[in-house]
């Protein structure tokens, strides 16, 4: 890897400032002085929980033994056509991210050869049954490997997709074989996955006890997948683990995962700014905020505090993208309400800069682009909307990527994980649990069918039965 792939991410918090936006909707330097001890105690509160052993994700960067087991075992995935990814949340946001950040855009769409003889990736990580369908028009099950990743091997809706996956294989190729076309990412002894795994002779991968599906990325449920898929997955450590030491002081000088989330926090909580926006400047990006809106907000929209008291914590997460949104979000964002913060993500050095070939020369409004790059005008629309925002007094912040690649990739990650782990401690909540989850699968459970939710099942169908409808 070479020295400008090592650099390391930047945080530009200047545009957070009450300096830049004003007082009323920016962090004033005296303010964010006053905070530095709350932010301290966060950073060593959440310091004391890894010590005794309760945040086993902060140690996935040093897993490099177990990210050369799997790479040896990507290897051979080569001889399948497609890599079917069937999980939700946490085990599917994360694999989308990492293939979109580091693969080319139409990676599936490239001749074998040029996927350097690896699969097509697909992440099915819903339940829509016309897509599920589809997909398995399009691909064939004889040359396919489907990876099951569950914990508890209990979510339905991951199940259910294995379940009609497993019928198309059995078709194909009959049941005898069907091992062939299947690996689980599961618990290591425990749940209903590892007793099929067991049963049917399936490979299988570990998801480590106390590591939450949202801070699961780099575990096997999405180190597994992107290493089918040629994705560099030591480098992705590598990086996670160079921001890991970044992160690990209490002063907010030095740690831009603590100064991140303090600033989010303040924001939020004095500045009324319940919304936080995140606008790569990066198509491939845009997923790293798809997975980011479910870390933020199932780690911190919590009802009550660790005392009990009611609390209704959290900041609600968006994702955007530029330049696209800037044609369809940034007006809200600069004239409707002042709720929001906006955290951009700026490349420095694209893989492909793309000249702009001259043209027309006699229309000035065009000729201008000539002789310029893609590149170029990426970096001048994020720098236009940092601009527009900031007139219009609205806090936003800058990752300043030098490249997109794994071991930047890993970086951001790594960071915006612990920037979720220390505001946690600022709201004084739970940030890994998720109650409110919880209750939307037992109500699933209970409409299914399932065995041991007759009682809910019946509950709802009082509580159905005494609603009035209203449909027009």
């Amino acid at each position: 890897m070479s020295v400008t792939q090592n650099k390391p991410i930047r945080y530009d918090y200047t545009r957070m400032m009450a300096g830049a936006v004003g007082a009323a909707h920016g962090v004033a330097a005296a303010e964010l002085k006053r905070f530095a001890k709350k932010a301290a105690q966060s950073a060593r509160a959440v310091q004391s929980l890894y010590d005794s052993g309760q945040l086993p994700f902060m140690d996935l960067p040093a897993k490099t033994r177990q990210a050369a087991d799997i790479a040896r075992y990507a290897e051979r995935c080569k001889q399948y056509e497609n890599f079917v990814a069937l999980g939700i949340g946490g085990s599917a946001l994360g694999t989308i991210a990492l293939q979109s950040a580091l693969n080319p855009a139409f990676y599936n769409l490239m001749p074998a050869a040029g996927r350097g003889g690896r699969p097509r990736l697909f992440v099915e990580d819903n339940v829509d049954p016309d897509r599920i369908a589809n997909l398995l028009e399009v691909i064939d099950p004889r040359k396919t490997l489907f990876n099951v990743i569950s914990k508890s091997g209990s979510t339905a809706e991951t199940m259910a997709g294995f379940m009609v996956a497993r019928d198309a294989v059995a078709r194909r190729v009959g049941v005898k074989n069907l091992k062939k076309h299947f690996v689980a990412t599961t618990d290591k002894e425990q749940g209903h996955l590892r007793k099929i795994v067991d049963r049917e002779g399936w490979d299988s991968f570990v998801v480590p006890d106390g590591v939450g599906g949202r801070f699961s990325v780099l575990t096997p449920v999405g180190l597994l997948p992107a290493a089918a898929v040629g994705i560099d997955i030591l480098a992705l450590l590598k990086g996670a683990a160079a921001m890991k030491r970044r992160c690990s002081g209490d002063s907010l000088e030095s740690n831009p995962a603590l100064l991140a989330a303090a600033l989010q926090f303040l924001a939020c909580t004095t500045k009324d700014k319940s919304i936080n926006v995140m606008m790569p400047y990066s198509q491939g990006l845009r997923d790293v905020a798809d997975w980011y809106r479910q870390l933020w907000a199932e780690s911190l929209g919590k009802a009550v505090n660790r005392a009990g008291q009611t609390v209704h914590a959290g900041q609600t997460p968006v994702k955007a993208l530029g330049a696209t949104d800037q044609h369809s979000q940034v007006q809200l964002y600069n004239e409707g309400p002042n709720d929001k913060t906006v955290t951009l993500m700026r490349v420095e050095s694209f893989r492909n800069p793309l000249p702009i070939p001259p043209c027309h020369s006699d229309i000035g409004a065009i000729a201008y682009l000539g002789g310029r790059t893609m590149q170029e005008l990426m970096q001048a629309e994020c720098r236009a909307t940092e601009k527009a925002l900031t007139d219009h007094g609205r806090p936003n912040s800058c990752f300043i990527f030098p490249a997109v690649n794994a071991h930047t990739v890993g970086q951001i990650m790594f960071l915006l994980e612990m920037q979720t782990a220390y505001a946690g401690e600022m709201w004084d909540i739970n940030a890994y649990d998720q109650p409110g989850v919880e209750a939307g699968k037992i109500a699933t459970y209970a409409l299914m069918g399932r065995p041991g939710y007759e009682k809910q099942a019946e509950a709802i169908r009082k509580s159905e039965a005494a609603l009035k409808p209203l449909v027009i």
